[in-house]
């Protein structure tokens, strides 16, 4: 009883020193209560299902509503607008393609923030620019909510096994409220800092993933032209000071790895177009803050000519297949 007595004391004085922010936390911890979850594509479908999978009840909503029919047939209601989901639950986890999609569901005439409820969690998961995010927790604060920005790294297939790693961004008294809902999705769950640092370090990770899928690509393309087989190449280089991501998780070459986007004629994944975003915030971050980052410039520069030739809705990987074709003209 003593016990009990205590954490109501240390309980209440938390509220008393946090206001509304520690509500969110005291609240999400208590109950598996609904949760909101916006923008359920390649990446956002998965993350519902694991919180489905959990025993979090999910308030989804999507601006296709054909993308919502299987979270739906697992048992989440679904709704037509982020305003309604915003009106039934108190904790929303948005994953959008690009900045003005998220100040789109955020700030716009049916967006969150019409009819966000005091003291709520507001997790994005979106990779945008981080003066978006502040400008979001700006907006969100003025509503009285909470606004984290938590960007993923791990692509589809840790998407749907729950291994993601979020980078989290936002007031360090809601991170335990955020991570114990990200633990259902993800393996690391990193606290990064004031709001927009999450989405700092999820551009520096995907310029250099792009920078490495290249390199990747262009080192397979040599060896297959001079006449290594493809598997045992990737072998060598993945016992090798040469093995990364791109070459013992995610390789590019069709036929040297299964159940990637290289397998199934680069479908899934991670688009080109959304890696072409990405890198087009590290360069204006570059360009702010006065960085040098040629090889990220580049990088660019090659996944926006695959924009250009038809490359846009395959997998970033395909950067293979872009070398092989441009051999040939």
């Amino acid at each position: 009883m003593a016990a009990v007595l205590r954490g109501t004391k240390n309980l209440l004085q938390g509220l008393r020193k946090h206001g509304h922010s520690a509500l969110v936390s005291s609240r999400t911890m208590a109950s598996k209560t609904p949760v909101g979850f916006i923008g359920l594509g390649n990446m956002g479908r998965p993350m519902a299902k694991n919180l489905l999978k959990n025993g979090y009840p999910v308030i989804a909503s999507d601006v296709f509503p054909e993308a919502c029919k299987e979270i739906q047939d697992l048992g989440a209601q679904v709704l037509d607008s982020p305003a309604e989901v915003a009106d039934k639950a108190d904790r929303i986890i948005t994953m959008l393609p690009s900045s003005p999609h998220v100040i789109e569901v955020y700030t716009g005439p049916n967006g969150v923030l019409k009819k966000v409820k005091k003291g709520s969690l507001l997790i994005d998961s979106s990779t945008i620019d981080p003066s978006v995010s502040k400008d979001m927790a700006a907006a969100a604060e003025k509503m009285g909510a909470v606004f984290m920005d938590a960007p993923v790294s791990g692509g589809v297939g840790a998407a749907s096994s729950g291994k993601l790693t979020f980078m989290v961004g936002g007031m360090e008294e809601e991170f335990n409220a955020v991570k114990e809902l990200l633990t259902t999705m993800g393996t690391n769950i990193v606290y990064c800092g004031q709001v927009g640092t999450g989405q700092a370090a999820k551009i520096c990770n995907n310029m250099l993933l792009a920078i490495g899928m290249i390199g990747t690509a262009e080192t397979m393309n040599l060896g297959i032209r001079l006449g290594l087989d493809p598997k045992l190449l990737a072998q060598i280089l993945n016992m090798s000071s040469g093995r990364c991501w791109s070459s013992d998780t995610y390789n590019p070459v069709p036929g040297v790895m299964e159940g990637v986007p290289s397998a199934n004629n680069y479908q899934g994944g991670f688009g080109t177009t959304l890696m072409a975003k990405d890198l087009g915030l590290a360069q204006n971050t570059a360009t702010n803050t006065k960085t040098p980052v040629p090889l990220g410039s580049l990088a660019h520069q090659i996944y926006r000519m695959m924009c250009a030739r038809g490359y846009a809705q395959k997998d970033f990987s395909s950067v293979f297949q872009f070398l092989r074709e441009e051999e040939n003209q």
